[in-house]
C-alpha cells in the first residue's frame, strides 16, 4: 500500500451538514436557474464559487429567453449545455454558439460585457433547454 493510500484511509468520514433543494429563481432575461452553491442557503461557504443549473425548461416557438448584455469582473465562468443552446457574444470580439455537449470557459479579468442568448433554432422552433 502506498503512502498516499495510507493517508486516504486515515481521513475522517463526514456526513452532510444539510440537504436542500436549490430554489428556482429567474436570471438574465427570465430563464430559470437553481443556484445550489453561492446562495443564502449555503451561508457556511464563501461566495467565491457559484453553481447554477439552468432549466430544465421546454420552450414553445418564440418563448426562449437568455441573458442580454451584462457585466462580469474578476472571476471565471464555465458554461456547458445539455439541451438547447446559447449564442455568446462579448465586447472583446468573442462570439460562439454553445450547443449540447459544448462547454465555454470565459475569463472576466478586469471586466467584460457579454450576452448569452438563445440560438435562432431554439427561438424559431422551441424545444428543451438545460445547462449549467
Amino acid at each position: 500500500m502506498t503512502r498516499n493510500m495510507q493517508a486516504l484511509r486515515k481521513l475522517a468520514v463526514r456526513s452532510p451538514v444539510r440537504v436542500f433543494t436549490a430554489p428556482k429563481q429567474r436570471e438574465g432575461g427570465g430563464f430559470i436557474v437553481r443556484r445550489s452553491v453561492g446562495s443564502a442557503h449555503m451561508s457556511v461557504m464563501d461566495p467565491f464559487l457559484m453553481l447554477d443549473h439552468l432549466g430544465p425548461a421546454v420552450y414553445g416557438p418564440g418563448e426562449a429567453v437568455g441573458a442580454p448584455d451584462h457585466p462580469h469582473r474578476g472571476f471565471e465562468t464555465v458554461t456547458y449545455m445539455l439541451d438547447g443552446g446559447f449564442h455568446h457574444q462579448d465586447n472583446a470580439g468573442n462570439e460562439g454558439w454553445l450547443t449540447p455537449g459544448w462547454c465555454q470557459w470565459m475569463t472576466a479579468g478586469r471586466g467584460i460585457i457579454h450576452s448569452e442568448m438563445p440560438t435562432d433554432e431554439l427561438l424559431e422552433k422551441g424545444g428543451r433547454f438545460e445547462g449549467s
